[in-house]
């Protein structure tokens, strides 16, 4: 079921997550949602459950067909996601990013280029992911959702946040 987004300042945004306790119909349902809502919207890669206005460490993404993506995982659901390394943050490294729930803005913000990410899968299974570009940055992104920030919370200076373009 595609579900509204929170947006900014709808204060389950910035409230860290609790961890799925178990994988049930509930959490399940929850991540299909995740992923209807993520398909609904033409240009996102990813969307955390708090943006939903669950408090549960939960996201999906998909990188597919991005054309800043180098590793691509496809459609993935993670509960409980831990990042297990990351490298490669240096300010060269500046990418440009938005976010459904801040609708009119986008803002640079510094990332790691490569990661590592562990999580448990939709069927319960431990998964650990490497990703980089593009792939990294979303993992990133949506594990701050889950974290309680918003990529405003990191923007490199105030300078940096821009309205959004519209396209038409």
């Amino acid at each position: 079921m595609i579900r509204p987004v929170l947006v900014l300042p709808d204060p389950v945004l910035g409230r860290a997550c609790r961890p799925v306790e178990v994988i049930d119909g509930e959490a399940v349902a929850l991540a299909t949602d995740l992923v209807d809502t993520m398909r609904a919207s033409s240009h996102s890669v990813g969307i955390a459950a708090p943006q939903l206005g669950a408090s549960w460490r939960v996201f999906c993404m998909d990188v597919s067909g991005h054309r800043k993506a180098r590793s691509c995982h496809g459609e993935v659901v993670l509960f409980n996601p831990v990042l297990v390394e990351a490298g490669g943050e240096v300010p060269r490294e500046v990418g440009r990013e938005g976010c459904m729930s801040v609708p009119d803005l986008t803002g640079d913000v510094v990332r790691a280029e490569a990661l590592v990410v562990r999580g448990i899968g939709l069927d319960g299974e431990e998964l650990e992911l490497e990703c980089d570009a593009f792939e990294a940055r979303a993992v990133q992104h949506e594990l701050d959702h889950l974290d309680g920030l918003l990529f405003l919370d990191r923007v490199v200076s105030p300078e940096r946040v821009f309205r959004r373009r519209t396209y038409r």
